[in-house]
């Protein structure tokens, strides 16, 4: 039995709504706006807001970052694993205020119940600053360093910690 050909479609069959946008890497967006566009890109694995600016960074590699990060996190989930009240997130998204939404590598926070700054979401997202910010970098050129450690400071983070891999150096 053959089956039936679907008909073509013709430009003129089409919607004729205008097109919404997807995330671009440095547009400019509120955060609400951000959230929306990012929710659609169901094949985007990571996009921040920062300081209103959308940053789409490259894929992860396995020496430069894939590895230290997971070095960094089996360290840092001891620590927490030993620490009533303090969770150790990975690739979380940060809320930190209407321009900023970052996703940083790791994240140690305290429990609001044991004093700390951050919140989840009704939606699952943490809200505020956590106590310690991670971030995997393969230069001091890097935008983490800079626009976004910016904004990890002006919104209260307390401590952050860099691995500049390419450099083999702490910051």
């Amino acid at each position: 039995m053959v089956k039936p050909v679907a008909p073509m479609a013709h430009p003129e069959d089409l919607a004729s709504g205008p097109v919404e946008p997807l995330l671009e890497s440095g547009d400019r967006l509120c955060r609400e706006e951000f959230e929306r566009r990012y929710e659609r890109m169901l094949n985007v694995k990571k996009a921040e807001l920062i300081e209103g600016i959308v940053y789409m960074p490259s894929p992860i590699r396995a020496r430069n970052h894939a590895i230290p990060q997971s070095d960094l996190s089996v360290w840092l989930g001891v620590y927490a694993s030993e620490s009533p009240g303090v969770k150790c997130p990975c690739a979380p998204a940060i809320r930190l205020d209407l321009d900023n939404e970052p996703q940083p590598d790791l994240v140690l926070l305290k429990l609001a119940a044991k004093g700390g700054q951050t919140r989840i979401s009704a939606d699952d997202y943490i809200l505020g600053a956590p106590e310690l910010v991670v971030e995997i970098v393969g230069s001091s050129r890097a935008y983490d360093l800079h626009q976004k450690k910016g904004a990890y400071r002006h919104n209260g983070v307390r401590e952050y910690l860099a691995w500049i891999t390419g450099e083999q150096r702490l910051v």
